[in-house]
């Protein structure tokens, strides 16, 4: 029922419109090499130092570890807690992009850092992110995109994330009741609120599955309700990313519409 780009009139230089055709039509736009080298040099030496914080001893929500050991799968809230995403989540040009398409000024929703290192990385299963940002949540609309930085060369057979084209199209409801506090267990293997396997069928028969791959500072932009997930890393080259969620300043959240109470804003920020 909404729209996937909220502006077609073309306002900035980085993206052109047969590129922002090109995210309505498939739910996603791969920027190669967005970032130079000096960018993503820097961004690696932050992901570096929030690697080491992270560690074992470090009990902090925000630290996301997997589901069957103590090894850090994810960080939250990097552009609150760190100069360096802080400033990536405000960046000029990668702002233009996401104002494009969306129509309006944005705030981030959410930030993580995803690790995936060689040989131990392991997968995010299959699904599409609106419907746990309005359930759990209370976002609105379908009004939000994300950003995914690549911060190591992603192959495709490193865990690089897929995406089904034109799967945003249609919205595919979970079966099942959410648990309370279920953010602490999904964040680190999801159970609930994933797609049933004849739905993934149907949608994989009608879009195909792609895996848009490149150097890093290449950015992949996906909307809110595409169809993606990743599998487990057992080549020897590491695969991590930053994550920057995007949401309008016109869609901002309420109580969410599962009647459950809303999640921390580590995980959904409700400051605009």
């Amino acid at each position: 029922m909404d729209p996937v780009v909220y502006n077609h009139i073309i306002n900035q230089q980085v993206i052109n419109a047969l590129q922002l055709s090109g995210y309505e039509q498939d739910g996603y736009l791969f920027l190669e090499e967005f970032f130079t080298q000096e960018e993503v040099a820097a961004m690696r030496e932050e992901l570096k130092k929030i690697w080491q914080e992270a560690g074992s001893d470090n009990n902090k929500p925000e630290v996301i570890r997997e589901p069957d050991s103590e090894e850090v799968r994810s960080v939250f809230a990097v552009h609150r807690d760190s100069g360096v995403f802080h400033q990536l989540a405000v960046h000029d040009r990668l702002l233009a992009v996401v104002k494009q398409i969306l129509g309006s000024d944005v705030y981030v929703h959410q930030s993580r850092i995803n690790f995936k290192p060689g040989f131990t990385g392991k997968e995010f299963y299959w699904h599409s992110d609106f419907e746990t940002w309005h359930v759990e949540d209370g976002m609105p609309r379908m009004r939000a995109l994300s950003c995914s930085i690549a911060l190591e060369d992603n192959y495709f057979f490193n865990g690089p994330l897929m995406v089904i084209p034109g799967s945003h199209r249609h919205f595919i409801a979970c079966t099942g009741q959410t648990p309370d506090d279920h953010y602490k267990q999904s964040l680190r293997k999801q159970q609930y609120g994933v797609p049933d396997h004849d739905s993934m069928r149907w949608l994989t028969e009608k879009g195909g599955i792609v895996a848009p791959v490149g150097k890093a500072g290449s950015v992949l932009l996906f909307d809110c309700n595409l169809m993606h997930g990743s599998s487990s890393n057992i080549s020897p080259m590491p695969r991590s990313n930053i994550f920057l969620v995007f949401n309008s300043v016109e869609n901002k959240l309420v109580e969410p519409f599962s009647g459950m109470k809303p999640r921390p804003g580590f995980i959904a920020s409700r400051e605009a």
